[in-house]
């Protein structure tokens, strides 16, 4: 057994120093490629049981060579050779501090010269993410800046593979979540039907799935996209989401399409990317792009991307720090409504994106006081869509719900009341004249007009968003009970849904103990006396008498009958 190892050890020494050796007519044969494969792994295996580890430091010099040989094969390069590469590349992580080899230079040289050329072959494209998957923890410790650098070339293997690699690639996403791609990952998610596209595009204009970065002929636009994002996630801005003056206010869809298109096809993470979704007609050129008819590969992506964006979001709230997820969620806002224009994707993406938005602020409600401006501006924009209008009301919601960003946080709750109190009486301005020019107004087909049942809901949550604000800010109770009492007046021109929520509001704040239990968010009042939780309520002793009978009385009991008579009578 010893003599069929040293002699199958020495086979594979000469077919590796032949493949060195040989011309490149001579390494384009199949058979040699696929020795070689075989050798590597027979000698990795050989090494894995050398306890004494000097065989892994002999062989180390033919692997080099081989490395080195197979990775500048250009576009030579070959299926067998990124399989080979792999092989190496696990000998590199197992054996390179004993042999002494940094391997992050060799990861980086097989991502940038080898799988950016063969990641569309499925032999390749499995055995990468098992190789990355397998090697995960070493990845997170030794190289942590490896996946979070090249996740859009990771992006364009599940663009371009099929179902099969989907619980790989799954497994993989939260590894290459990092405070570098954070961001640039979540626009990588909702664009990946749009990555497909423009895959396709490129091979059918090119014949070929390599695509051309056009860092060398474009400015990086990825520090003026940063900048502009902060000014919109800090101020309210637009930053760079408008078309400025000049040439690239005059842009047509396709140029549009096409620079979009050169985005997503980046093999290496550059950070935020333009706005190419600030163009108006970026979804209408798309549909266009797709066709009548769907691919295999673009009906897999619109079903894929869903459930990527769930893990993105679960991590997000379970490891990534308040700066970043902060951050998303201006980004998350103007998203919203700007996603690949297929029904199916666009209702369960939109779908993950509040739910997720609504988690981060119940985990961090201090995010509403950082970010008030933005989500007022949201709040308060011009609802021409059925998206807008939902997004505004689930921020209304849950301004209302955490107290503006809870009872610490005053001054940010006492500038949402007022943005909420002059939206309020905006829009009680504009039904007042509805209902006087009624006959002759003109309603626009998706916009919230006056009046209408859409307007009346949004009013709805307005007027309790003021209320639990009144609730959890008691110096805003005299501003609140104006507002109540104004909408409460105006049952002539607000509809009655509207109406009679107001009065029960403005009844229900005569008496704060009860407000504080009813409208009290279960976050930041849990321990009040006076907030009773609901959930608990099974385990509570209760009665026929309304609690709210009982509130804020002291000393002896002011009835004159006892629990012992109403049960009696009830029985």
């Amino acid at each position: 057994m010893v003599v069929d190892r040293d002699q199958d050890w020495a086979f594979c020494l000469r077919v590796l120093s032949q493949s060195v050796r040989d011309s490149p007519a001579a390494a384009s044969e199949d058979a040699s490629d696929t020795a070689v494969l075989e050798a590597v792994r027979r000698v990795y295996a050989l090494c894995r049981e050398d306890e004494s580890g000097e065989l892994a430091a002999r062989v180390y010099p033919h692997i080099v060579k081989v490395f080195q040989r197979f990775n500048s094969s250009g576009s030579a390069i070959r299926p067998t050779h990124g399989l080979t590469l792999l092989a190496i590349l696990q000998y590199f992580l197992d054996y390179g501090e004993s042999v002494l080899h940094d391997s992050d230079p060799s990861l980086l040289q097989f991502f940038r010269s080898s799988l950016s050329r063969l990641y569309a072959d499925p032999a390749v494209a499995k055995a990468t993410l098992e190789f990355l998957n397998h090697n995960k923890t070493k990845l997170l410790l030794f190289h942590p800046a490896l996946l979070p650098q090249f996740f859009p070339l990771l992006f364009k293997i599940i663009a371009w593979g099929d179902e099969k690699l989907d619980g790989e690639f799954m497994q993989l996403l939260p590894a290459m979540i990092g405070p570098s791609s954070f961001l640039a990952l979540f626009s990588a998610l909702l664009d990946l039907p749009t990555l497909v596209l423009a895959l396709e595009n490129l091979e059918k204009r090119a014949g070929t799935l390599i695509s051309v970065t056009g860092a060398a002929a474009r400015k990086d636009p990825a520090p003026e996209a940063l900048l502009a994002f902060m000014d919109e996630a800090y101020t309210g801005g637009v930053g760079g989401g408008e078309a400025e003056s000049g040439d690239e206010g005059e842009s047509t869809s396709s140029d549009e399409t096409d620079a979009l298109f050169a985005d997503r096809l980046k093999d290496e993470n550059e950070g935020l990317t333009e706005r190419h979704w600030a163009f108006p007609g970026m979804a209408a050129a798309l549909q266009v792009a797709a066709g009548s008819t769907q691919s295999t590969r673009l009906k897999h992506s619109i079903q894929v991307a869903p459930t990527l964006l769930q893990i993105y979001f679960d991590v997000a709230l379970r490891d990534v720090n308040d700066s970043l997820t902060c951050a998303l969620l201006p980004l998350l806002f103007g998203r919203v409504e700007a996603m690949f224009p297929d029904k199916e994707f666009c209702s369960e993406a939109r779908k993950k994106c509040i739910q997720f938005t609504l988690s981060a602020f119940k985990q961090s409600p201090h995010f509403i006081a950082v970010l008030k401006k933005p989500i007022m501006d949201r709040i308060g924009q011009t609802y021409t869509t059925v998206t807008k209008a939902e997004l505004g009301l689930q921020l209304c919601w849950a301004v209302g719900e955490y107290g503006g960003g809870g009872s610490v946080h005053k001054d940010a709750a006492r500038e949402i009341f007022e943005s909420l109190e002059t939206f309020l009486f905006e829009n009680l301005s504009s039904c007042s004249k509805a209902a006087a020019h009624r006959d002759t107004i003109v309603r626009t087909p998706g916009a919230m007009a006056p009046g209408t049942p859409a307007q009346t809901r949004l009013l709805c949550f307005v007027v309790t968003a003021i209320t639990k604000l009144a609730t959890w800010h008691r110096e805003l109770s005299p501003r609140a009970r104006v507002c109540l009492a104004k909408v409460a007046r105006s049952h002539q021109v607000v509809d009655k849904a509207l109406w009679r929520r107001a009065r029960d509001y403005l009844g229900l704040m005569r008496e704060p103990a009860v407000c504080s239990s009813i409208l009290g968010s279960s976050l930041g009042n849990r321990i009040h006396p006076t907030n009773l939780q609901w959930k608990e309520g099974e385990t509570k002793a209760v009665a026929n008498i309304p609690f709210y009978l009982l509130g804020e009385k002291e000393g002896p009991p002011f009835h004159d009958f006892s629990l012992s008579d109403a049960i009696t009578a009830a029985a």
